[in-house]
């Protein structure tokens, strides 16, 4: 069942209400206008600002967002915010074969919507580059079952196919072929282009990468990324306008008055 949640916060030692109650579906559909860095700025890259940082992770090794190694592979999709969904891919091993894609579907099934998936390539050094995770068939199958957008750090292939899907991807890149695999885990933490992820926390992903968060942070997430984007419109205006180099130095140097 879907939570409703205050879109009220605590910013600072001030608490701003509004009337309205939001539902998560809402703030996900608010979150689409705000890119990926600002959520990032408001989850944990402004630790000194209290006003707009939550704090959440230490800046550097906190592993809470991705790293260079992915593409967007469709950019016109635009910005996206989901419910992680997590699984392992890896080699067949003769004893264990409980688990299968299936069982990855039954937990996008399971999950709250839209499900961002990641994919966890597991597979050895040698075979990683050349192993699509997933293609145009997997990929019907994962929107039908409610998958917004997939993360991994593997290749996929299928590119034309995937494109009409109008599932978003950061990915590696994109291969012709893939060998024989097999489901290791499904619904675990696992850490993919340099982010750690848990089932359930909440994503944002667009051109720039993906970021997480817990799940209890969205709304507060919502109204600290519209009060970083007020704050960066005005300071850009100010730039434009600035007087000479003196002027930009004093705006930049965070003198908002002057």
């Amino acid at each position: 069942m879907e939570r409703t949640l205050h879109a009220a916060d605590k910013i600072g030692n001030v608490k701003e209400k509004e009337d309205n109650i939001m539902t998560e579906t809402e703030i996900l559909q608010e979150l689409k206008n705000f890119d990926t860095p600002t959520i990032t700025n408001v989850v944990a890259t402004y630790p000194e600002n209290r006003e707009i940082c939550l704090g959440l992770y230490e800046p550097w090794e906190s592993a809470w967002y991705t790293d260079e190694t992915l593409k967007c592979l469709y950019p016109k999709l635009g910005r996206i915010a989901g419910y992680a969904v997590t699984c392992v891919f890896g080699m067949p091993t003769p004893g264990f074969k409980r688990l299968s894609f299936g069982d990855v579907l039954r937990a996008v099934g399971n999950s709250p919507k839209p499900a961002i998936l990641a994919i966890k390539n597991n597979l050895p050094e040698k075979y990683k580059k050349k192993f699509a995770v997933s293609g145009g068939n997997m990929t019907t199958a994962m929107k039908m079952a409610g998958v917004l957008g997939v993360i991994s750090d593997a290749p996929v292939r299928d590119i034309d196919e995937l494109r009409e899907l109008g599932v978003q991807y950061l990915a590696t890149g994109a291969v012709a072929g893939h060998g024989d695999f097999a489901v290791h885990a499904v619904n675990v933490p696992v850490s993919v282009a340099g982010m750690d992820i848990c089932p359930g926390e909440m994503i944002h992903m667009d051109e720039n990468g993906a970021v997480k968060f817990p799940r209890e942070h969205l709304s507060e997430v919502l109204q600290r990324a519209k009060k970083l984007s007020e704050i960066e419109k005005t300071r850009m205006d100010r730039l434009k306008n600035a007087d000479g180099i003196e002027g930009i130095i004093k705006i930049m140097s965070g003198d908002e008055e002057s």
